[in-house]
């Protein structure tokens, strides 16, 4: 009887010399694989794109109208070189603290509102100083814009907060973001629409119910998620507000 000299391993020995080659070839070749797949799964993933605090934008000081339905807004009667006149501009508090409780007594004034801005391509939201400490009254009483609808309109695309989508976090949507989203939208902050068309060239869109108040309770399972929707929209400035009927919309698997 021969006898048999295949390798053979043994976990307490020392790796038999024939074996060592082909060993090597296979960890090369699950690194690589590995490798492989950490790339095209990075590739399939949606760009965040360049979004945050623009610190080197330093504290801005903007005068303006404000409303506070169904979100602060700040319709911009005198700008700078970041921010332009007639521009409208979501506010929100520091972290997830809610400013509207702070905000209601200066609802239809003009104010002066210092903060810092979050920008996200079109997107921009000021987060007010000291909650609403950064507001000061001006001349009192003011002319709120009319709203101009612009038809109804079904779209597709995802429900997030508009204060981490404008660069708070990264990427700031997607259902891993959900929960985060969730306490951002119960504090107050401006609920965001990312369309997949663009209507009148803005793809962000405010969210608020179909009476054109506060983002309904029953669209907080909807977040996160890619959905389709029928909803009327309004213009406020240059802003578009999307009025939503919660049974009006599905999600898309």
């Amino acid at each position: 009887m021969s006898e048999n000299k295949t390798p053979f391993f043994v976990g307490y020995l020392d790796i038999p010399k024939a074996l060592k080659a082909f060993l090597l070839k296979v960890a090369l070749l699950v690194f690589a694989g590995f490798t492989v797949g950490a790339v095209l799964a990075g590739a399939s993933q949606d760009d965040p794109g360049q979004a945050g605090f623009r610190f080197d934008y330093g504290r801005q000081t903007l005068v303006g109208i404000l409303e506070t339905k169904p979100y602060p807004l700040l319709y911009i009667t005198q700008g700078n070189d970041r921010v332009k006149a007639g521009h409208t501009m979501m506010l929100s508090g520091q972290g997830k603290t809610p400013i509207m409780a702070n905000l209601a007594s200066f609802e239809g004034n003009e104010v002066k509102v210092s903060g810092i801005i979050l920008k996200r391509g079109e997107l921009d939201m000021l987060q007010v100083a000291g909650g609403g400490k950064g507001v000061e009254s001006l001349s009192g009483k003011g002319k709120i814009p009319v709203s101009k609808p612009i038809g109804k309109w079904k779209l597709q695309g995802e429900i997030c907060d508009g204060k981490c989508l404008a660069g708070a976090m990264n990427p700031g949507r997607g259902l891993a973001h959900k929960a985060c989203a969730n306490l951002c939208l119960l504090a107050d902050i401006p609920p965001v629409f990312v369309s997949t068309n663009r209507i009148e060239n803005q793809e962000y869109l405010l969210v608020a119910g179909s009476d054109g108040g506060p983002f309904p309770r029953e669209l907080y399972n909807y977040v996160g998620q890619f959905l389709e929707l029928e909803a009327d929209i309004e213009k406020r400035g240059d802003l578009l507000v999307l009025k939503v009927d919660p049974t009006k919309i599905k999600v898309i698997e």
